[in-house]
């Protein structure tokens, strides 16, 4: 199989799970780990006028002024963003973003190798144009797609015959390519799992 470069996450990752996750996370439990509840950041960023600001300026500002380090920057200015109509769903600095998972009946191995083997990767995802630009084996991969956007595939082992597979599909044009990719990924995961369950 091909060797691929081993991955490791960055800032726009970190973005992508913040976006999912910032306010699902309580006060009490952002309070602990930052010191201030929601309420009291909203207070701290609308003073400091962050409703006019892009989301990279209010990272700035809760980094230099408020020490919090690259995850509750991230965390802070999406759930600010969020909570105050500035981020509609699915939307990141970069464009729009989707996530899937699903899990199967099959080795993690197999799951991997039927990303990495073009023949296989055809059954499940045919037509599909894509570069694999890094990987690490039964783990991750991260994906350029036909159109530019991109793909952060990670595999979870979940026993010896079962894999979690998960695909966030990031930098889409649109709220509607959003939808559409978030469809599209829930069928290819349905036709994966037919080939290798069988």
């Amino acid at each position: 199989m091909t060797q691929w470069k081993t991955w490791r996450p960055s800032c726009r990752t970190i973005a992508g799970v913040a976006n999912r996750v910032a306010l699902k996370i309580s006060s009490e439990a952002v309070k602990a780990k930052t010191g201030k509840s929601w309420p009291q950041w909203f207070a701290l960023l609308d003073k400091a006028k962050a409703r006019t600001m892009t989301h990279k300026e209010i990272v700035a500002v809760l980094s230099k002024k408020h020490g919090l380090g690259p995850w509750w920057q991230q965390m802070v200015t999406v759930g600010y963003e969020q909570a105050k109509g500035l981020r509609a769903k699915h939307e990141k600095p970069d464009g729009f973003e989707i996530s899937r998972v699903k899990t199967i009946k099959a080795a993690v191995g197999d799951v991997y190798e039927a990303w990495g083997n073009t023949r296989r990767r055809a059954q499940w995802l045919p037509g599909a144009k894509l570069t694999i630009r890094k990987a690490t084996e039964n783990k991750t991969l991260r994906v350029t797609w036909g159109d530019g956007s991109n793909l952060e595939v990670s595999l979870y082992a979940k026993g010896q015959s079962k894999t979690q597979i998960a695909v966030q599909h990031g930098r889409l044009k649109s709220a509607r390519a959003a939808t559409q990719q978030k469809a599209f990924w829930g069928e290819a995961f349905d036709r994966l799992a037919q080939i290798l369950e069988t």
